[in-house]
């Protein structure tokens, strides 16, 4: 018998998501709790785990198919017996072979329910069965292609659905290549942008005669998130950025003398982040608009201080957040953000940890950055962006001295936070960071 995989609970507010990247291929045997494939929804990636022995039958859901809770999206021909036996594969009661009748290959089972086989099926289930996925073999035969013409490009030569696709396209060029010219031209026809949009779309990867290609790839679910979501906050708050500089003389100082002690006894280095989250809460306790949200025709002013911490992973940007910061020592900070970083890279975050945030801070140096406008992250009203660290002449009473700088931005939300306001909170995180021995005082 077969068992079905389905959907399961995807956490908090979440219905649906995207087939990622099966991680089995159909005729695989899979153990109970063996990863099949990754679901992206919105904000986290998951793998859906195997509740079955047996062999993967079917891929029900293809890559790049959106799916919701509950829904099944492969199945698995269990094990009968603990000899190792498997069970059939399920067929569908007209697909069974006659009592009598030469052994034959069975038809293939739609995964979306009984359908006619189409009349080139005949000629392509025999003996290319397992030399061809299900969805190539429905994409040849609702195209009528012969699947002996095909090259695979799959495991041990199996054909899959691009090889079918490449296999078309290069009989749409040969055909165009040596069909006739018309002596004249048909009449132009106008395009709307829309239709010029789609007919973009739908055309195959560009190959000019200097071998330069194009590649058109999927935007993963959290990337559709991430674009949807900044372009929604450039619309819907007036968005404004305030710069400033930071001496970082005294806290690289203070860094350097007690690095080595601090990470003995806490067991994680003292990095800058417990430095500028100190700061911001110190700002936000003194300008406490820049730690709330706008409801309506309500502002919403948090007395709490969750720190959002945007931390660059492989499919995009996260922003887990650091829960009541402003409880936290510096070593507590330092390794709750090493944790969630670590989380973010290995792609194993909660919903639980990306919800919520009453401000965030981004950091562009590590990357090299020396200077960026940050973005909102809606619905918070406020983002400090800290940038790279650099040897700068400065004048310092009346002389010329070399220090190490850094430009710091503050993008926020005009409708509830007024420019002096804003400048007046950055001014706050320049002072505490630049005399860190107040940061004690603050908390």
């Amino acid at each position: 018998m077969s068992a079905e995989i389905k959907v399961p609970q995807l956490g908090e507010s979440v219905v649906e998501a995207t087939v990622g990247r099966w991680l089995k291929s159909e005729g695989d045997a899979v153990a109970v709790g063996d990863p099949l494939v990754e679901l992206e929804t919105d904000k986290v990636n998951m793998e859906v785990p195997s509740t079955a022995e047996g062999t993967l039958q079917s891929i029900v859901k293809p890559e790049g198919e959106t799916v919701g809770i509950g829904d099944v999206i492969a199945l698995i021909a269990e094990r009968e017996s603990e000899d190792g036996a498997r069970a059939p594969r399920e067929v569908a009661p007209a697909e069974t072979p006659t009592a009598g009748a030469p052994d034959q290959p069975a038809s293939r089972s739609s995964p979306v329910g009984a359908e006619a086989a189409h009349p080139a099926d005949s000629a392509q289930d025999d003996g290319h069965e397992s030399r061809a996925t299900p969805l190539a073999r429905r994409v040849a035969a609702e195209q009528d292609v012969d699947l002996n013409q095909v090259t695979g490009t799959g495991p041990s030569g199996r054909v899959r659905k691009d090889d079918v696709a490449a296999y078309l396209e290069r009989q749409d060029a040969t055909a165009a290549a040596v069909s006739p010219r018309p002596d004249t031209a048909p009449p132009t026809e106008v395009l709307s942008a829309d239709q010029a949009r789609a007919i973009s779309a739908s055309l195959p990867p560009l190959e000019t005669d200097e071998g330069r290609r194009e590649e058109r790839v999927r935007m993963s679910r959290r990337r559709q998130t991430i674009a949807q979501r900044l372009v929604e906050a450039q619309h819907n708050a007036a968005m404004l950025t305030t710069f400033n500089e930071v001496d970082m003389t005294a806290i690289i100082d203070l860094r350097k003398r007690r690095r080595d002690a601090f990470k003995e006894r806490h067991g994680v280095s003292l990095g800058f982040m417990s430095f500028f989250t100190r700061a911001v809460i110190g700002a936000l306790k003194a300008y406490p608009r820049l730690n709330a949200e706008i409801q309506g025709n309500e502002i919403i002013l948090k007395h709490y201080y969750d720190i959002g911490v945007a931390v660059g992973a492989e499919e995009g940007l996260v922003v887990p957040v650091v829960r009541d910061a402003d409880r936290l020592t510096f070593a507590e900070i330092e390794r709750e953000i090493a944790t969630l970083a670590e989380k973010a890279r290995n792609n194993t975050l909660s919903l639980s940890e990306l919800q919520g945030g009453t401000f965030t801070i981004t950091n562009g140096g590590v990357y090299g950055s020396l200077l960026s406008t940050p973005i909102l992250n809606a619905p918070q009203v406020g983002i400090l962006g800290m940038h790279k660290v650099e040897q700068r002449p400065i004048a310092l009473n009346g002389e010329v001295v070399i220090r190490p700088m850094m430009y710091v931005a503050l993008s926020y939300d005009h409708r509830i936070v007024d420019g002096n306001e804003a400048v007046r909170f950055l001014v706050r995180v320049k002072e505490l960071l630049e005399d860190p021995e107040t940061l004690l005082l603050e908390g």
